[in-house]
């Protein structure tokens, strides 16, 4: 009877403290897996990884490997989203596009430029196929300028290795919560960002519409402190018809205890600053997380070292939170 007593406890105790599906995926978000990836993306070996150049073609690489290593699938049959992006001769000093009607006036011409760019995407189905949510960061960055007299390369932790990191943390976490999502989540790695956002740009006017996209998580900088007596902040765009983004974020700041001060920012149409506005300009809500410029921004000294590495990670958590609800609520 003694026995059966201490079992009973026991048991009741193991399911009292037992981790829900989310709060499994929540708790393997750690600085270990975040620091792994931004160092591997912004060493000096990758050159910077400018977009069409061997650091960026690395880089792509590196990503592959972990979302394979993880158990992530491809989007749809294969890792890679390979695009061409074209511009007039270098002199002419004209953005790059991903247009098809562009593409095809470009190569009539006899001098024009052009890259060849690869967007990474990895994917979990869900329950309901019909719908789906994209998590993305691009991962491309400035690359080298040889006629910079001491540090020659943008190495970009922060711009945007810690934006990659966040989402391979995520793609894991959801793997981890053992629990398949109602909507289907891609895991999208831009290419061509610093260039005119022509990875994001390309992806949605190549994607099949037939599959409704419910909600799209960005991340551009997420690893340093704009102000560094206010390290805990956070700058939260969303889009202002969606005032719920804002709910889900005040609620998991108190209920998982998550350290950030945010600077919520409701916007009608968030087009700015990063690949949202590949998805914003086609009426798709947006969640947006930016920890604001430094002085380090588009400059050689955006190093590792610098990264706020407690800030980066309660960021990751807060927006794994955010996919949770994205990819599990009918409506928002």
């Amino acid at each position: 009877m003694k026995n059966n007593l201490l079992y009973l406890l026991l048991l009741l105790s193991t399911h009292a403290f037992a981790q829900s599906p989310k709060e499994k995926g929540l708790n393997s978000i750690n600085k270990e897996s975040a620091e792994a990836y931004i160092t591997f993306l912004a060493h000096d070996l990758l050159e910077g990884r400018e977009a069409g150049k061997r650091g960026s073609r690395i880089a792509a690489e590196y990503i592959k490997s972990v979302l394979q290593g993880i158990g992530i699938k491809p989007y749809p049959e294969t890792y890679y989203q390979s695009f061409e992006a074209y511009s007039k001769e270098r002199q002419k000093r004209t953005r790059f596009y991903v247009h098809p009607d562009t593409i095809a006036k470009y190569r009539e011409e006899d001098a024009h430029r052009k890259l060849e760019l690869k967007n990474v995407l990895g994917y979990i189905e869900g329950k309901n196929k019909n719908e789906c949510v994209i998590i993305g960061a691009h991962y491309d960055h400035l690359g080298i300028d040889e006629s910079l007299a001491n540090d020659k390369i943008y190495n970009g932790a922060d711009d945007n290795a810690s934006g990659v990191s966040a989402v391979l943390q995520i793609a894991k976490a959801f793997l981890m919560s053992g629990e398949k999502p109602e909507h289907s989540i891609i895991f999208a790695f831009w290419d061509g960002e610093e260039l005119g956002l022509l990875g994001s740009e390309y992806f949605m006017l190549s994607y099949n519409s037939s599959v409704k996209i419910k909600g799209y998580l960005n991340f551009d900088m997420i690893g340093r402190n704009n102000n560094e007596t206010k390290p805990k902040q956070v700058v939260y765009f969303y889009t202002e018809a969606h005032p719920a983004f804002g709910e889900w974020l005040k609620d998991d700041i108190i209920c998982y205890d998550i350290q950030l001060e945010p600077d919520y920012k409701p916007w009608d149409k968030p087009i700015g600053g990063s690949d949202n506005a590949s998805f914003a300009k086609r009426d798709i809500p947006v969640i947006w997380y930016h920890t604001d410029g430094h002085p380090d921004y588009h400059q050689p000294g955006d190093h590792v070292e610098k990264i706020n590495w407690e800030k980066l990670v309660s960021i990751t958590k807060a927006a794994y939170l955010n996919l949770w609800n994205l990819a599990n609520l009918d409506k928002y």
